[in-house]
């Protein structure tokens, strides 16, 4: 069992977007750098729902320092998605308050809000409230939004913007997305 051996004495907020792959692999990466000093992180999922992805398994692997909980409804408006404008726009609000809930807790030094641009950009949660979430953070914590479409005003909120761009991907020649690299 790991001890703490760092105190977030000045939280960032960290937002990862733009058009190419890679930015919750970001967000996964630094939990595994903060995991490596003791602190224990919290990664709420907006979007992804019903499909298996390896972080779930991973995370077992890293309890109790980490968490994943999902409660997006699945990917809005693409692939097998057949669900109503309103279950998803349930589940972003709901996600957005429980992300208030953990973000007032204390318990968790680095919370990620995986997809949460997405939401936005798809109009199931309103910018104001990702600015509200944000302006709650605490000062022991580093708070990451992911997803592509970062809003202007999240960007300005931010401490650190990365936006990933997309060069090549294997997709364009056919290749589907595989498990543990892409999932």
């Amino acid at each position: 069992m790991l001890e703490k051996k760092i105190q977030v004495r000045n939280g960032l907020v960290a937002v990862y977007t733009g058009e190419g792959k890679g930015k919750t692999t970001a967000a996964l990466g630094t939990v595994v750098r903060a995991i490596g000093y003791g602190l224990r992180v919290y990664m709420l999922q907006f979007i992804k729902g019903s499909w298996h992805y390896g972080e779930l398994d991973g995370a077992k692997l890293l309890a109790p320092y980490f968490t994943i909980e999902r409660m997006g409804k699945g990917f809005y408006k693409i692939l097998d998605d057949n669900l109503p404008e309103e279950e998803h726009r349930a589940a972003a609000h709901a996600a957005a308050e429980r992300a208030l809930e953990v973000l007032k807790s204390g318990e968790y030094d680095m919370i990620i809000l995986d997809e949460i641009n997405v939401a936005v950009m798809t109009g199931l949660l309103p910018v104001e409230k990702v600015l509200e979430i944000i302006a709650a953070k605490p000062a022991t914590c580093h708070l990451i939004l992911t997803g592509r479409g970062a809003p202007q005003e999240v960007i300005d909120a931010a401490d650190l913007v990365t936006e990933m761009r997309e060069i090549k991907h294997p997709y364009q020649h056919g290749k589907l997305a595989q498990k543990g690299f892409d999932f």
